[in-house]
């Protein structure tokens, strides 16, 4: 039914709800305890950088970035590649950095050591999608949005360290 989303025809099955919802929930936590974690107190008494969306804008684009990036750890996962578990184990690192973000740059007001953080992120997303894109087009294709996106924020979050140091 959902051959098309197989890359390399090794797929454990053409599709598997309880494991695509486990990459989904999993990636879902991660934002839901990010979130937790940093709350977003005192974003409105931020001096913003030019082109910073709305507040409300920040939880709607995450979750559909969350929602993609399961799909895409699960489009990996279902390839069943021999260097799959490597490349999913990087996913869940970048996963994990990406949730202490909003705690360091929100709840600790460490704006620069954020950024730097963001690098990190940066480069480590970049990892997981060179691994997906071995293993899966289609999960690497779904991961760009959320490098743009961290992209942009790591723009924010240097504009937000500059504008109120």
């Amino acid at each position: 039914m959902f051959s098309f989303l197989s890359s390399r025809g090794k797929s454990r099955n053409p599709f598997n709800l309880r494991a695509f919802l486990f990459f989904e929930a999993l990636t879902l936590a991660a934002g839901i305890v990010g979130g937790l974690l940093g709350g977003i107190n005192g974003f409105d008494n931020l001096i913003k950088p030019p082109l910073t969306p709305p507040a409300i804008v920040f939880p709607i684009v995450w979750t559909a970035l969350y929602l993609m990036m399961g799909f895409a750890a699960y489009l990996v996962w279902n390839e069943n590649d021999v260097d799959g578990g490597r490349v999913l184990r990087m996913f869940l690192l970048q996963l994990v950095v990406n949730m202490l973000w909003p705690f360091f740059f929100f709840r600790l007001g460490w704006r620069l050591f954020a950024f730097f953080w963001l690098l990190l992120l940066i480069a480590l997303v970049t990892l997981t999608m060179s691994g997906f894109r071995y293993i899966s087009k289609p999960a690497f294709y779904l991961m760009v949005p959320y490098l743009l996106w961290i992209l942009f924020a790591a723009y924010l979050n240097l504009g937000f360290y500059l504008l109120n140091a």
